[in-house]
């Protein structure tokens, strides 16, 4: 796991080797079975998480029980609740594993003290930051203007990778749509 890490930092980033070993020294290597959840609601995320190999998603769950999927995220892609991490608060979310899944996590306070005394890995922080805002700001106007179909359609070209392995109750959650709906528009598209 370690090795995959190392070689993600040599190509995405400014690191220097001596940097990107010290990072490693501080992570802690946890394997999560199908189902198992990271971050449970109401317990505080105390991690910064980097998944090696597997898949999870990021949920909160409505009063009436409905499951809504904030985020699908899979090898390379880091994952956390922001809000929680940075507060020190209780998590209105949950992260669960959809598949076996590799990560390496680091404590907020061994991680913050790397960000403070390495500004090639603060820099790569706030670029990462930034991407996922640009992110979330056009899923999150894509689903207020969208219709279902284009909701549908842009989920398949920006996720080709999880139509095979997200169940599809688990993408109509991540679309803000029925199952119904959205084997409907599978079923249109089909015929087309």
């Amino acid at each position: 796991m370690i090795a995959e890490f190392q070689a993600y930092c040599r190509t995405l980033t400014l690191l220097s080797d001596e940097e990107i070993e010290r990072i490693t020294a501080f992570a802690v290597p946890r394997t999560l079975q199908r189902g198992e959840h990271l971050l449970q609601q109401g317990q505080v995320c105390r991690h910064k998480t980097f998944i090696i190999k597997g898949l999870l998603r990021n949920y909160g769950t409505a009063a009436d029980g409905t499951e809504y999927i904030l985020q699908f995220s899979s090898a390379h892609q880091w994952i956390l609740d922001p809000e929680s991490y940075h507060l020190q608060s209780a998590s209105k979310f949950n992260i669960a594993a959809i598949e076996r899944t590799d990560v390496l996590q680091w404590p907020k306070a061994e991680f913050d003290t790397l960000l403070n005394e390495m500004p090639a890995l603060n820099t790569y922080s706030q670029q990462l930051v930034s991407r996922i805002n640009y992110t979330g700001r056009q899923r999150l106007f894509t689903t207020l203007s969208g219709t279902p179909e284009e909701k549908y359609d842009d989920f398949v070209i920006n996720n080709p990778d999880l139509l095979s392995r997200v169940p599809l109750h688990m993408i109509a959650a991540y679309l803000g749509m029925s199952l119904k709906t959205l084997t409907r528009i599978r079923h249109a598209q089909l015929h087309r």
